[in-house]
């Protein structure tokens, strides 16, 4: 099975293999990533702008998919904000606009906005931990 599939950035699509595999594989994790269902489907997420494959095997180590994997900018309203070589991104949905960076953003906010995300994905996960 070869087919190409396109996914939004920081968007996960459902992919469904016509026969169990047991691996899958992504060319370039920087770009997309796979989360296995189970055996015949996985979630695919789009991470950055560009383009990699996926590739599934079955049990024995033979090939059943390969796909190319495309993912482009955020659907909606994107603004980008140039100030002079500096840029920054910013999703905007009705009056409101939010920063959301991407690789080519200036530094400094794009490290502080990761950061944030950084800081309250690892305060959801412990306290994920601390309720079970």
């Amino acid at each position: 099975l070869a087919r190409d599939i396109a996914i939004p950035m920081d968007e996960v699509r459902i992919v469904t293999f016509p026969v169990p595999v047991s691996t899958v594989y992504v060319g370039n994790p920087v770009i997309a990533d796979v989360t296995v269902i189970d055996s015949k489907r996985v979630f695919l997420l789009g991470k950055n702008f560009g383009t990699t494959n996926l590739v599934a095997l079955d049990a024995e180590g033979n090939p059943t998919a390969s796909e190319r994997v495309t993912v482009y900018s955020r659907q909606g309203s994107m603004v980008t904000l140039h100030r002079g070589a500096a840029q920054t991104t910013y999703a905007c949905a009705g009056a409101r606009c939010e920063a959301s960076p991407v690789p080519g953003d200036d530094n400094a906010p794009f490290d502080a906005v990761v950061g944030q995300r950084d800081k309250l994905g690892q305060q959801t996960a412990r306290a994920a931990g601390a309720s079970q």
